[in-house]
């Protein structure tokens, strides 16, 4: 692949991450712009404690989606490198969307996209886990970190790709930063858990 394709994909693969379903779902379903509720953040879990599970829902099937289809276009014709700069930039579209002044969500839903197709096992893995944290603590937050922290761990035992493992690292860290503030207050006890809102 060369650097035009490479750039071409990337940019599409940007705008296709920066479309906003959790800033546009709760819009036309619960009349509100979600940036000015909750956390003001545009990602699921805000979703979810300013409307509740089953637009939080919608909103996560259509971060999660966007995540997926790039995602697979690049890693099926252009192998572990295109799906990687596929995966790369949606979630930099995500968290960073042009359409909302480039603050967007902390690229957990589309992240989970990508794991589908890059790592398929290690979601399963993950998603399990996740759901076991939150039924345990209610942090959605918690949760988001500790799976980011085992992602490149999993990726060491069960991928064979020195590239994907790399890509590993460079998510996890990417997502624990965009988590950074939801560390502060987990620390300090002020972290909001799902059920209640902010």
């Amino acid at each position: 692949m060369g650097l035009f394709m490479g750039l071409v994909l990337g940019l599409i693969s940007y705008l296709i991450g920066s479309i906003p379903f959790s800033y546009l779902i709760p819009r036309w379903l619960g009349k509100i712009d979600i940036r000015h509720h909750g956390s003001g953040n545009t990602g699921t879990t805000n979703v979810v404690r300013t409307l509740g599970l089953k637009v939080g829902i919608l909103a996560f099937i259509g971060d999660f989606a966007k995540g997926i289809f790039p995602t697979l276009f690049g890693y099926m014709y252009f192998g572990d490198f295109g799906g990687i700069i596929c995966a790369s930039f949606t979630v930099i579209g995500h968290c960073h969307p042009i359409w909302l002044n480039f603050k967007g969500g902390k690229g957990v839903a589309t992240s989970a996209g990508v794991l589908v197709v890059l790592f398929p096992n290690i979601f399963i893995i993950l998603l399990t886990l996740q759901f076991i944290i939150i039924a345990s603590t209610r942090y959605m937050s918690l949760a988001s970190v500790i799976s980011a922290v085992l992602l490149p761990v999993f990726a060491i035992i069960f991928s064979k790709s020195e590239t994907l493992i790399y890509f590993s690292i460079g998510l996890a860290v990417y997502v624990i930063y965009r988590h950074r503030a939801n560390l502060t207050r987990l620390i300090k006890g002020t972290e909001s858990k799902l059920g209640k809102k902010k």
